[in-house]
């Protein structure tokens, strides 16, 4: 599926904690991912260019599908977005996801990975945009 920033968040408020404790549209007992937590995860992975190849499943991509490996069990896939007008875009090549914070008035953060690359993007995207969810167990 893919979300706006406030149906993921719910009407919850903005957060960068680690962890965030914005429930959003994830179940009970899971939660939205902030910024730092993806930046931690990133961290963790290690180098910012290699990490996305560790985060992609091997199959779903579009050709090349560079660098990935899926060992960190991530097991990102391709879900593309929906642009602010409606349009869906780049399913097999791109994948977005939203964090619970806020990156200025009408944009949010959020993490992309691509099929010709192993870098992880980090940007502020229009909130109207849609993105994947993915949700950390409290």
């Amino acid at each position: 599926m893919l979300y706006n920033w406030s149906a993921a968040m719910q009407r919850a408020p903005s957060s960068d904690a680690n962890p965030s404790r914005v429930q959003g549209i994830c179940p009970k007992g899971w939660h939205l991912p902030s910024d730092a937590e993806w930046t931690q995860l990133i961290n963790y992975l290690g180098d910012a260019n290699v990490v996305g190849g560790k985060l992609k499943a091997t199959t779903h991509w579009d050709s090349p599908n560079t660098g990935a490996t899926n060992e960190s069990g991530f097991t990102a896939l391709p879900g593309g977005y929906r642009s602010s007008s409606g349009t869906f875009n780049y399913i097999g090549y791109t994948g977005y996801w939203w964090s619970s914070t806020e990156g200025g008035t009408g944009s949010a953060w959020g993490r992309g990975l691509y099929y010709s690359s192993s870098y992880v993007d980090g940007s502020s995207n229009d909130e109207e945009r849609g993105f994947s969810v993915r949700c950390v167990r409290d």
